[in-house]
């Protein structure tokens, strides 16, 4: 059989390389048309695109991640680690795609990726040759080296150019997600034998099951198989199986699902391929879904993964586990070729050439590593019966070819000549892992089983039980006896106990990966998904990588969506050989969610666009819009930034509005504050105990500037509290935190303090409020409210009710003395239906006085330059109020959370970062986010003494200004620092100073 991307021919339709029967996966009165690379084959339906692909001769697919070397088809399933392809589908293109699991329908379009200008000629393998220059560290030494950036910068965006494998898509995703919520009693990982097994015994028990199986069927690696279950064949047990579960109302099967991640409390997220299949998929229907299940006890019967061999290129197309292509032979009736070699190191291979042989593809030779007295079993000695060849105590040197296998040389192990084999095929197998990844994302230990060669599940702290293969039973009675017995115990809700002993199971392989002495300019890959090979294990050995965490970032092994699936256990192995040191001290890596990749468009589901996340609009949007406002997120709310004019840039807007309310007076929507109603007799003494200050003697109708701390000292938010009337307050939070903070009451007054007589309600969408600052604001408003707001009769911080004048009448309001913005200002407070009714009063009304409204960025420069700090920026989670310069707000007779912890010496050591005050000198601007310096010149290490939290540009000042936080920062007044940015390549002297630059006495705000 011709592998036609070595010959080029093709006849259309003949697909030349599929058996004249057998297949139980496909349909053959369905033939399917598909493309790849440009060309156009066919193929049945129920093929995988690897499938059809084979059927056409096809095995050359891609080339590797690092040294583009030729690849194809290694497995028939999830852990395929080199056969990626670039999937499109309409305006939709995906990349690293496996093929062998993109199921075949009409028209699929799919591209070789990784390579230029083909698959078959690449540039790129220019990689191989030079591959003595990149060996496993080269890309952590390369850019550590040289310590001159300009240098280095020369080549490193072709190194950056290499690296990566396929092309992220250009335009949006046009595809529907959805996201689906469900709960049962006992949640099953797999649909093999022990799953449904498991399934069946859950569901017996009256336990609401959901099964979820990665492929298009269940049980599917029972075709061929000719053992027998209760008398029945394993096909028609497990038809039987899935036609009890069908007709139970507890019992939700889905297929095309893969559990992909474990997570706390047993929540287990899945992903379920809709409509990838269809040709043309149903508008309705979307084409993945993204299911999050909690289950109250969770049976994990994710079967075991197939592991090669290693020897000299390993990995030339033709190479396949001897899995897969029994799964190809017996399941899509595919020939892989004229000759096949099998070079195992256990029984269970034997399976594979006995189905081969079935399907008519010729086995040449069994090159088994153990000694002949291992080879006493059944299988082997079937076997030989039928006239297989086998070569015990032998090991395939090296594999010959340059596009495809061509043939292997076979040695003694012990050493010795080699020989050489003709084929066309080879099917390697060393044993299986069990796919413990789930458990491990469960919390759950593994333990080494040296007589399996392989880690298996050892303890979790959630309710989770394996059953089959995965714990190591790959016997089928015993596997499906497994399931039963766990399914039972999960479905009555007990724990799993101790089952009965196990003896070892049939796959007994061998404690260590049988390498051959190497061979000049073939290579020995330990992972073939990223290129690690033998050498590079030993090189991380040598330069001290000797845990299994370091050699994974180090070699790259296991990384990728290969997750370590059919190279882990072989890495791991190799090292401890290295170390002198049994498997089992070197351990294995921890297996992360997601077990395969997942699209970003099933994560994100309907969170996309205008649905990303829910939009707060304030009562006065359509106002600001009209105004011409460029709006910004500011949490969930829609915020003006500022309000441009024709041919004015948002920077020079926000320029002009922040002079004017300096100048005149300006408004700004400040809706967006939280703001909770407190009520009870109570709340003086429940605010005493959540701020520094006191709050038991503010008076009604006065307000106070409060700041609250985090249970271990560190500032947690500010705001105000203003006293209504006796028992009624009002606190407002900052932006960001109101939700966050109304929680923390909420907590406080129904677990910490119940006995307290006190009420909250969130009211922050219940009023609309704008701040009117500049020093014409109090003759603004004394021509809209019906209160004298003289200095005398309402002075700084004052608290009224009155009634606000607009074009549709008098409205109820509140009016607050207060600033932010450091000038005479006044907050003005309505119920929300009433927004626009005020704004537009205000505006009015304004017009005499040059008012102008202004946004978040004006505010922030009127902030800046009066020293105020925000959430995030200066309060960002390890201030505390003396580094904010507020520890004169800590009242010290009385106690409030987290006070106690400020005496901690830590909290008071001279170095802490304090905030201050930098002016840059001359023109320059203060970069974003700069870190602070005292010498820029100085040889790295640099220690950075500091870092800008805010910055601007303020008009007042007339120079780039900034707040801070420096080590000692009050004591350093006076000197000059530099504001360095490595990313925006600057760096510019400045002052450091008080944090506040205009005003400092407050004369503009109490005047």
């Amino acid at each position: 059989m011709s592998d036609t991307t070595r010959t080029g021919e093709r006849v259309a339709g003949s697909q030349p390389c599929r058996l004249p029967t057998g297949g139980t996966a496909i349909d053959r009165s369905r033939a399917l048309a598909f493309e790849y690379d440009g060309r156009r084959y066919e193929g049945y339906a129920g093929d995988t695109l690897a499938s059809a692909l084979l059927a056409n001769g096809v095995h050359l697919v891609a080339r590797s991640f690092k040294y583009h070397r030729p690849r194809g088809i290694f497995s028939a399933g999830i852990e395929e680690p080199s056969a990626l392809v670039q999937l499109a589908r309409g305006a939709r293109t995906e990349p690293n795609t496996r093929a062998t699991v993109v199921e075949l329908y009409e028209g699929l379009s799919a591209r070789s990726q990784n390579c230029w200008p083909s698959v078959r000629f690449d540039a790129g393998a220019i990689a191989n040759t030079l591959s003595p220059l990149l060996p496993a560290g080269f890309y952590y030494k390369t850019f550590m080296w040289p310590p001159t950036p300009k240098w280095w910068l020369r080549y490193e965006r072709f190194i950056r150019g290499a690296a990566g494998m396929g092309r992220a898509a250009s335009e949006p995703d046009p595809d529907r997600y959805e996201h689906q919520f469900a709960h049962c009693d006992v949640l099953v990982i797999g649909g093999g034998p022990a799953g449904l097994a498991a399934a069946h015994a859950a569901a017996a028990s009256g336990a609401r099951v959901i099964v979820c199986h990665q492929s298009t069927g269940f049980a599917s690696g029972l075709a061929g198989s000719d053992a027998t279950i209760a008398g029945r064949p394993p096909v028609r047990w497990a038809e039987e199986t899935l036609a009890d579960l069908r007709a139970l109302a507890n019992v939700t099967l889905l297929t095309r699902t893969t559990a992909l991640g474990y997570y706390d409390d047993n929540l287990v997220a899945a992903v379920e391929r809709v409509t990838e299949h269809l040709a043309v998929p149903p508008s309705h229907l979307p084409r993945q879904r993204l299911w999050l299940i909690r289950a109250r006890a969770v049976v994990l019967a994710s079967g075991a993964i197939e592991r090669g061999l290693g020897y000299g290129n390993n990995d030339l197309p033709g190479t396949l586990l001897a899995s897969a292509a029994q799964a190809y032979v017996t399941r899509y009736g595919v020939g892989l070729g004229r000759r096949a070699v099998l070079f195992t190191n256990n029984d269970a291979a034997y399976a594979s050439a006995l189905a081969l042989h079935a399907g008519g593809i010729p086995i040449g030779r069994i090159v088994d590593s153990r000694a002949d007295e291992h080879l006493r079993s059944a299988l082997p000695e079937r076997a030989r019966s039928i006239g297989l060849s086998i070569m015990p105590a032998s090991v395939v040197v090296q594999a010959r070819g340059r596009l495809r296998v061509s043939g292997v040389d076979v040695a003694p192990r012990g050493g010795g000549t080699a020989k050489r084999i003709d084929c066309d095929v080879l099917l390697v197998s060393g044993g299986c892992s069990p796919a413990v990844h789930l458990f491990s994302h469960a919390r759950g230990t593994l333990r080494y089983d040296p007589a399996l060669a392989a880690f298996l599940p050892d303890a979790s702290p959630l309710a989770i039980a394996c059953a089959g293969a995965v714990s190591g039973e790959f016997d089928l009675a015993r596997a499906i006896d497994d399931g039963t017995f766990a399914g039972r115990s999960a479905g009555a809700g007990a724990s799993r106990g101790a089952r009965p002993p196990v003896p070892n199971g049939t796959i007994s392989g061998e404690p260590a990966l049988p390498v051959p002495p190497p061979v000049s300019g073939a290579k020995c890959f330990v992972d073939l998904q990223n290129d690690v090979t033998v050498r590079d294990i030993a090189i991380a050995a040598r330069e001290g990588y000797t845990l299994a965490e370091h050699l994974k970032r180090y070699t790259t092994l296991g990384m990728g969506t290969d997750q370590g699936k059919t190279g882990n256990l072989a890495g791991m192995a190799l090292l401890a050989e290295h170390l002198r040191v049994p498997v089992a001290d070197v351990g294995t890596t921890t297996f992360r969610p997601p077990y395969t990749p997942v699209t970003l468009g099933a994560v994100a589901g309907h969170a996309r666009g205008a649905h990303v996340e829910p939009t707060r609009r304030t009562a006065m949007h359509a106002c600001h819009a009209e105004h011409g406002a460029r709006f910004v997120n500011a949490g969930l709310w829609k915020r003006p930034h500022s309000y441009p004019r024709q041919g004015e840039s948002e920077d020079d807007a926000a320029d002009r509005e922040a002079r004017n309310v300096r100048a005149n007076v300006g408004v700004v929507d400040v809706s967006t504050l939280g703001k909770i109603e407190l009520q009870g007799r109570d709340v003086a003494e429940f605010a005493n105990r959540i701020y520094i200050n006191r709050f038991d003697t503010l008076a009604v109708n006065r307000c106070r500037y409060g700041v609250m701390l985090r249970e271990d000292g560190i500032v947690r938010d500010d705001g105000t509290m203003s006293r209504l009337d006796d028992s009624h307050y009002l606190m407002t939070t900052t932006t960001a935190n109101a939700v966050a903070i109304m929680q923390y009451v909420e907590r406080l007054l129904q677990v910490d303090w119940p006995g307290l007589d006190v009420y909250a309600t969130s009211a922050t969408e219940q009023w609309a409020a704008a701040a009117v600052s500049g020093p014409k604001s109090r003759a603004l408003l004394a021509r809209l409210v019906d209160l004298d707001v003289a200095n005398e009769a309402f002075p700084f911080l004052a608290v009224a009710t009155c009634t606000l004048r607009t074009a549709d009448g008098p409205i109820p309001a509140r009016l607050f003395r207060m600033s932010y913005s450091g000038e005479l200002a006044y907050e003005v407070h309505v119920p929300s239906r009433y927004g626009r009714a005020m704004w537009d009063a205000i505006v009015g009304e304004g017009e005499a006085f040059g008012l102008m409204p202004y946004g978040t960025e004006a505010m922030n420069t009127l902030r800046v330059e009066k020293g105020h700090v925000v959430i995030g920026s200066e309060i960002d989670g390890r201030t505390t109020a003396a580094d904010l310069g507020m520890e004169k707000l800590v009242n010290p007779n009385k106690w409030c959370v987290g006070k106690p912890l400020l005496a901690r010496a830590a909290l008071n050591a001279p170095d802490r970062w304090q905030l201050v005050g930098l002016t840059a000198r001359g023109s320059a601007t203060i970069p974003r986010g700069a870190k602070i310096v005292a010498d820029p010149d100085r040889a790295p290490p640099n220690p950075m003494v500091g870092q800008v939290t805010s910055w601007c540009a303020s008009p007042h000042v007339g120079a780039s200004i900034a707040l801070a936080l420096v080590a000692g920062g009050r004591a350093r007044h006076g000197e000059s620092l530099w504001a360095v940015s490595p990313l925006a390549d600057a760096r510019v002297r400045v002052d450091v100073g008080p944090s506040c630059f205009v005003d400092p006495d407050g004369g503009r705000l109490r005047g």
